[in-house]
């Protein structure tokens, strides 16, 4: 039982292991200080143990100085767990995996990329012959990996940016032409990117563009740029809750981590390891 500012643990921890699910998502800030106050609350009740599950890490993309006198946000928040009380962090495709070593405690960084391939194999009939196709060469890695699983080609986009959130120009690497396309990326935020990309593969000869992220936060004017953009889907997990998305946007489709986050919480508890997940999804 708690309020916002005033935590109250409803029931006795003392020597518990304690997992806290907090996703960085809606309104971040209150989240993010509720997540610490309930892991310090938990701390000083004597539990044995606090992981903070944070499917969706707030402040991922500010993980390097991109500019003069700009924050590291990420080593930030980082600092404030540990600080808190948390023993160990569980989130999911961080933005970069480098953001683990701005912690001194374990952090496990699951992957979406089990699901999506089941995902892509039970819904794209014609998934053999698709390409997968990356809207920055920062996620080029993501891409090859997907790509090699199912045995098929990559393509990337080389993108030049003037501002943090306004896309220049781009060129597409690779053949599409009479293929699937799908886009694959960490996180879509105003989805400028991803709808400039759809439009590009469609303009190389692409016969359908599909869109697999694992990070929905789709602000701004995200709904109404897919609405019009050429997918035939934009999928994205439920690491930020999207039922709202999804009634103004019939484009979007939901993959469930639930069971990834569920088994990893399992495996941790009972001291399992959890790298199984890496490569399959939870049965």
């Amino acid at each position: 039982m708690y309020s916002m500012y005033c935590v109250e643990i409803g029931e006795s921890v003392r020597g518990e292991d304690v997992y806290i699910v907090q996703s960085g998502c809606g309104e971040i800030n209150d989240n993010l200080m509720e997540l610490l106050i309930m892991i310090n609350a938990c701390k000083i009740a004597s539990s044995s143990r606090v992981t903070a599950v944070i499917p969706c890490f707030p402040y991922a993309r500010q993980d390097k100085k991109d500019k003069s006198r700009a924050p590291i946000s990420a080593k930030l928040v980082a600092n404030m767990l540990s600080v808190a009380g948390a023993d160990h962090i569980i989130t999911m495709d961080l933005h970069a995996s480098q953001i683990q070593g701005f912690f001194d405690i374990a952090v496990d960084n699951l992957y979406a990329e089990p699901a999506v391939l089941q995902w892509i194999r039970e819904n794209i009939p014609e998934w053999k012959n698709c390409i997968i196709v990356s809207p920055d060469a920062g996620g080029a890695k993501r891409v090859t990996s997907i790509a090699d699983r199912l045995n098929v080609d990559f393509a990337l986009i080389h993108k030049e940016r003037k501002k943090a959130n306004e896309v220049d120009r781009m060129v597409l690497v690779g053949d599409v032409k009479d293929r699937v396309a799908i886009l694959v990326d960490d996180m879509a935020d105003t989805c400028g990117t991803i709808c400039h990309a759809a439009d590009k593969l469609i303009d190389a000869g692409a016969v359908k563009v599909y869109a697999i992220l694992t990070h929905g936060i789709f602000s701004g004017p995200a709904i109404s740029r897919i609405n019009s953009a050429p997918f035939e889907a934009v999928v994205v997990t439920n690491t930020i809750p999207q039922e709202e998305k999804m009634k103004a946007c019939p484009k979007i489709q939901v993959i469930d981590i639930s069971m990834i986050l569920a088994e990893a919480i399992r495996r941790t508890h009972n001291g399992e390891s959890v790298s199984y997940l890496f490569s399959h999804v939870p049965l």
